[in-house]
């Protein structure tokens, strides 16, 4: 039987060569490759062996890149040149370490990746970045180019901002930090890039400090602007112009901006209306800030992280005017100077709260009772570095906080007699942190989850973290503490895209499974001496 199959094969290959020889020469305008790979396939299907990938339309191929990951599609691009083809000219996005002797390159680069729209220029501190010649020249070969980020693109100068701001006019986002250009560049991606909707800037070198430093903005962008990000500007009020002038400006967030910012937001405010998001981080501000940005009535979300100017007064009147608030987090510092008065505000007109933090603040069973009490949306709650958080606390949040599903708590006097009144309230809990809490012992954590059976728990003590869940005891990656030097909460904000964990859980989890394993292989090791013995 096999050697029928065999002969019959041979026949029809035989015949088929026959085929060709007798077949015209044809007058078809047909490259090479593309006669062998129509050979290919017509051999392949004599032989019953259909190689149904070489038949995949272009489109369906490049479809299939974009759902690869990087190293994935670089070995794909390795496996013909077809394949070398399609996977650049269907790469989106790309980012490139800027050194110097990336300029000599760029032609080739981008004459693969000729559809990039997405690029990161990243250098490291302590070499030689591009400059303005090698940044003219991506523009001029990414015109299509929607999104941009830099840094430590020291040798970028305002005029090499400014050729590139009028090759790419069609900007959308652009982020840089730690770059050495000033006003003048920037000004010139204002004027020239009308789309640009986000824009985050660190450490931007080439600003002038003190009175004289030019003003930055409007510009043609601050029409379509939603978001802007300032980080560690040692003048960033130069970018009030900028603020003011985006009427439809959405997210605003200030970090460790040096100047007055109270005689800036009253005018902010005057003119965007519509803003939803404030953060503000090490900023001087004080009550002031706080009673002008209580006239933004759209006030939705609201980051108050180490401002010790702020006090009950301002916060009240935040609360009173921003009834859409949904997300509060706040960085007391223990200054002292935010307690139950300003909370009670909040909890009589903020009935949308979602999320709370509080970080540094001491309230008492007063302000905590209300909050549980008006807001029966409260989902997550933080309680981090209080003196005044304790058993009779945790009890009243039991039985009040119906809707609570993440409750966090560190460094508080909260003992197992707190984790009991859990065991019974909070109908919809899913998860519990307890960190650096010494009244709370493994074992109120275990009686705990052999109480509720679903309820994830996770404990931390000093150097023993215990895991408790419903799986037999695996970490969750649900609430997650902040840093007390970071002062702000790890939970993911609702607008975030991202998928997967954040950068600050990673990093916590490695330290606790660290912690995890020395405390066990140190019981291990005192368990054999003492079997020795």
């Amino acid at each position: 039987m096999g050697q029928s199959l065999s002969a019959a094969k041979l026949r029809s290959r035989r015949d088929w060569d026959q085929r060709q020889r007798s077949k015209p020469k044809s007058t078809s305008l047909i490259c090479p490759m593309q006669a062998e790979e129509a050979e290919e396939r017509e051999r392949s299907s004599i032989d019953g062996s259909s190689d149904f990938i070489s038949n995949l339309p272009d489109e369906c191929l490049a479809s299939i890149f974009q759902s690869l990951s990087p190293a994935d599609r670089k070995r794909c691009c390795l496996v013909c040149r077809r394949w070398l083809i399609i996977e650049g000219q269907s790469r989106h996005r790309l980012s490139l370490n800027a050194q110097s002797d990336l300029h000599p390159l760029i032609p080739c680069i981008f004459s693969r990746f000729d559809a990039v729209t997405k690029l990161a220029l990243k250098c490291d501190r302590r070499s030689v970045s591009i400059g303005d010649e090698a940044l003219v020249l991506i523009s001029e070969r990414c015109r299509n180019l929607i999104r941009l980020k830099l840094r430590a693109c020291r040798d970028l100068t305002d005029a090499g901002m400014s050729a590139f701001a009028k090759n790419c006019i069609g900007l959308k986002k652009l982020s840089c930090g730690s770059c050495s250009f000033g006003a003048k560049g920037m000004n010139a991606v204002l004027d020239n890039c009308p789309a640009l909707e986000e824009l985050s800037v660190k450490r931007l070198r080439g600003i002038t400090d003190g009175a004289a430093a030019e003003p930055i903005g409007p510009g043609v962008a601050a029409a379509a602007l939603k978001t802007i990000c300032l980080k560690e500007l040692y003048n960033g009020q130069c970018f009030g112009p900028l603020i003011i002038g985006a009427k439809n400006l959405k997210s605003l967030k200030l970090f460790r901006c040096s100047g007055d910012w109270d005689k800036l937001f009253p005018l902010i405010v005057e003119r965007v209306t519509d803003l939803i998001d404030i953060h503000m981080e090490r900023i001087q501000v004080s009550d002031v800030g706080l009673v002008a940005i209580s006239n933004c009535s759209n006030l939705e979300i609201l980051h108050l992280v180490k401002t010790p100017e702020c006090t009950n007064a301002g916060l009240s009147a935040v609360g009173e005017k921003c009834k859409l608030l949904r997300k509060l987090h706040i960085d007391g510092w223990k200054a002292n100077r935010i307690g139950d008065q300003g909370l009670i505000a909040v909890a009589k007109s903020c009935p949308n709260l979602q999320e709370l933090v509080l970080i540094g603040l001491n309230p008492t069973k007063l302000s905590l009772e209300m909050l549980a009490s008006n807001c029966l949306n409260l989902e997550r709650l933080a309680l981090c570095g209080s003196d005044t958080v304790g058993d009779a606390e945790i009890s009243c949040i039991a039985v009040k906080c119906i809707a609570l599903k993440k409750l966090c708590i560190k460094s508080c006097p909260v003992s197992d007699h707190g984790m009991e009144a859990l065991a019974t309230g909070c109908p919809n809990l899913i998860k519990v942190k307890v960190k650096k809490c010494r009244g709370v012992t493994p074992e109120g954590v275990d009686w705990l989850r052999a109480i509720r059976g679903t309820l994830t728990v996770n404990l931390d003590i000093g150097e023993q973290l215990v895991a408790s869940a419903s799986d037999g005891g695996a970490q969750d990656d649900g609430v997650e503490f902040p840093p007390m030097v970071a002062g702000q909460i790890g939970t993911p904000s609702i607008a975030s895209s991202s998928m997967g964990r954040s950068t600050s859980f990673k990093f916590l989890g490695l330290l606790s499974g660290r912690s995890f394993v020395s405390c066990t292989l140190r019981r291990l090791a005192s368990s054999n001496d003492c079997s020795q013995t």
